[in-house]
């Protein structure tokens, strides 16, 4: 949710004066019918009294570019180098944003020269011997169905002069960056100070969360499958909830600081009565709290299915010490586990027998190939995000906004984060699905 449209500036830097006639003219019927111009835009707050408002006072909204191919060029195809490198956890989708980069690259464009980074960020540094991949089309071409990434990730920060001084012994025009909030902070320090030496290096980044909660993206890669398999553990777990007296179905899901899959496995699949997300606050004691809520629940159906995502009730650590890893995350507390122990003692200090089953896909649903919706979303981000790069286009993202493919200033993007919004129509469809209500103690 956008609420001070008017202060965001969503202005694109650019290397230079676009100068070379694509090569891609030949791709249409017709010349120029599909390029995209510099004046194309996408208004960023889409209420209609905003807009009308505006109209009335004269003033314009802000909006975001356009992705898509360019009539005219900032870079030569034959002979730009262009790398790309995936960063952070994996995802679904990682092999088909690779694979989308260097079709396009190759084929759209006649790119010759394009190069894999392995391991994430620790690829460009020397200290860690880590090879760099010539990507062709042979290679990439069945990529798509497989999980996980060919390039290989890794953690953690580098040195960003360190990272420019490789591009720079690698004759690199254009590089790729796929990862999420941290690798956005990362390629915007390394595109500044390519910007700083005054360089010719266009930065792009791809975003990449399966939680879904990068700031001003409305959908990102790999949560469209992470919502498909969820909806599974929760079949499996409400299946083995019904099969036993008193059976409870516990499934945690990703979502570190927002609950969109959560809530959104919630909707596809409705046999969930209780959706626990970290916007949202609970209680697991008392009047009104969640075991008081699950006890009635029993003694009505029988059996009951809870959903966790994994940075909910962090509130009930406070007494251990938090860690970090190696990007600088806090290392969350197990939640799920912490709840299937806390359900297992409310209950037996009650007298009362249940059955838990306890159900944590992540990893599974981290290391899947994508969908088949997952497979398009990422075919346009990558090739969107090439044909920014070839107009010498940099500090930019390619996001989805308002249903179309946008350039989002990195800086809009970087350091901050989506979440549920507890007054939204998708956490008011939880609450009427479920019917859990509030969950804090009377």
């Amino acid at each position: 949710m956008i609420t001070d449209t008017d202060a965001i500036d969503t202005t694109i830097k650019t290397l230079g004066p676009a100068g070379i006639d694509s090569p891609m003219v030949s791709r249409f019927e017709k010349d120029g019918e599909c390029f995209t111009t510099e004046t194309d835009r996408v208004l960023i707050d889409i209420d209609s009294t905003r807009i009308a408002k505006a109209f009335r006072q004269g003033k314009s909204l802000p909006a975001l570019e356009y992705a898509g191919p360019r009539r005219r060029l900032y870079f030569d195809p034959c002979k730009i180098r262009c790398a790309i490198v995936t960063c952070g956890g994996i995802c679904p989708g990682l092999n088909a944003i690779i694979r989308s980069v260097v079709f396009e690259l190759y084929y759209g464009y006649g790119v010759r020269h394009i190069y894999g980074i392995r391991h994430g960020l620790q690829g460009f540094i020397a200290k860690y011997h880590h090879d760099i991949m010539d990507l062709s089309p042979a290679f990439v071409g069945d990529i798509m169905k497989k999980g996980g990434t060919a390039l290989g990730s890794s953690r953690g920060d580098q040195d960003p002069e360190a990272i420019v001084d490789c591009l720079e012994r690698l004759g690199i025009g254009a590089l790729f960056m796929v990862g999420g909030d941290g690798t956005l902070v990362a390629a915007t320090k390394i595109a500044d100070a390519v910007l700083s030496r005054g360089l010719k290096i266009s930065v792009v980044g791809i975003p990449k969360t399966i939680d879904n909660d990068i700031h001003m993206v409305s959908r990102s890669f790999g949560f469209d499958t992470a919502v498909d398999v969820a909806t599974q553990a929760i079949r499996a777990a409400h299946n083995e909830a019904v099969g036993y007296p008193n059976g409870i179905g516990l499934i945690k899901l990703m979502g570190r600081h927002s609950g969109f899959i959560a809530a959104t496995a919630t909707l596809a699949e409705q046999d969930v009565n209780f959706v626990l997300i970290p916007e949202v606050d609970f209680d697991l004691e008392g009047p009104g709290g969640l075991f008081d809520k699950l006890e009635k629940r029993l003694a009505l159906r029988r059996h009951a299915v809870i959903v966790v995502a994994e940075g909910a009730g962090q509130k009930f650590f406070t007494d251990e010490k938090n860690s970090e890893d190696k990007s600088g995350n806090i290392r969350l507390k197990d939640i799920g586990r912490y709840l299937k122990n806390r359900m297992a003692r409310h209950f037996k200090d009650r007298g009362i027998d249940v059955t838990i089953k306890y159900i944590d896909p992540s990893y599974i649903i981290r290391s899947l190939p994508a969908n088949a919706n997952d497979q398009v979303f990422c075919n346009f981000l990558g090739r969107n995000a090439v044909h920014a790069a070839m107009a010498g286009k940099t500090k930019v993202l390619i996001g989805h906004w308002n249903n179309h493919f946008v350039h989002v200033p990195m800086k809009l993007s970087a350091g901050k984060r989506k979440q549920v919004n507890p007054q939204s129509g998708l956490w008011r469809g939880v609450l009427a699905a479920t019917g859990q209500g509030t969950l804090k103690r009377a």
